[in-house]
């Protein structure tokens, strides 16, 4: 869990779901939508595989994105067990 946090405590990491929410992606595709290296890119992509919440797919020469929403949703039914 404490990947979790730690992916969802960036920015950068949070506009990637957003982005992923919309619609599954290549790495490519989303470093066009920063303004930072494809090195960073790819950091943020890594940390937020390691939390498990995108999935990559490998084609041909690419990788495509995907969100996980399976983790957000358990995480959300754990801290809706703190509140009672």
């Amino acid at each position: 869990m404490n990947y979790l946090f730690k992916a969802l405590n960036d920015e950068t990491r949070r506009q990637i779901l957003e982005m992923l929410k919309e619609k599954d992606m290549t790495a490519g595709d989303i470093a066009d939508a920063f303004n930072i290296s494809k090195p960073s890119i790819s950091h943020h992509l890594d940390i937020l595989k390691r939390a498990d919440l995108v999935s990559a797919q490998k084609e041909g020469q690419f990788i495509t994105y995907s969100l996980n929403t399976t983790i957000l949703e358990d995480v959300l039914k754990w801290i809706l067990t703190l509140k009672k």
